[in-house]
């Protein structure tokens, strides 16, 4: 026979009897009867600042990410150290290339298809494009340099880490 574990045992309070004490059961929390006295003796939530700034001592809401690079209020946050966001130089390189073949399949239906009548050849009109690389974006400032590499999905990676990248630039003037 197992031994009754506290997960093993009946609920005391199944038969209506109540509590040990006296009280009746009630499923789920408690409320006061009065709802002036509801959240007494808890300690009060501090006021979120307003403006995005973060509580003191802390960078506040980031602004901007780009790759591991985060934009704050007043500065940039690397794995490098935090710059200063006023004065940063941001740069930003194309790494990535697009490839346009003629895939497998188009090549075997346009053979296939040529055999019937020369509208196969028109298989061949087919393209896939494939961009592969990575797009390099740095930030130097306070005497300090980060670089990082966002893998490059599609010909338009390139436009979307430049517009990230003039934003940062704006913030930076």
């Amino acid at each position: 026979m197992r031994e009754r574990g506290p997960m093993n045992q009946p609920n005391p309070c199944q038969d209506g009897r109540g509590h040990q004490d006296g009280r009746d059961y009630q499923w789920g929390p408690t409320y006061p009867q009065d709802a002036a006295e509801y959240g007494r003796g808890f300690a009060q939530a501090p006021l979120a600042p307003l403006g995005g700034q973060g509580a003191p001592g802390l960078p506040g809401a980031p602004l901007l990410m780009i790759g591991d690079i985060t934009v704050v209020q007043d500065s940039v946050m690397t794995p490098n150290g935090t710059l200063p966001l006023k004065g940063a130089v941001w740069n930003v390189t194309d790494l990535s290339r697009t490839e346009e073949k003629t895939p497998t399949h188009a090549v075997v239906l346009a053979v296939v298809f040529s055999v019937f009548c020369l509208l196969g050849l028109l298989f061949l009109l087919m393209k896939e494009r494939r961009t592969t690389g990575f797009v390099q974006v740095g930030v130097a400032g306070g005497g300090r340099h980060h670089t990082t590499m966002i893998p490059a999905t599609g010909p338009d990676t390139l436009y979307w880490v430049m517009g990230q990248v003039a934003h940062a630039r704006l913030l930076s003037a």
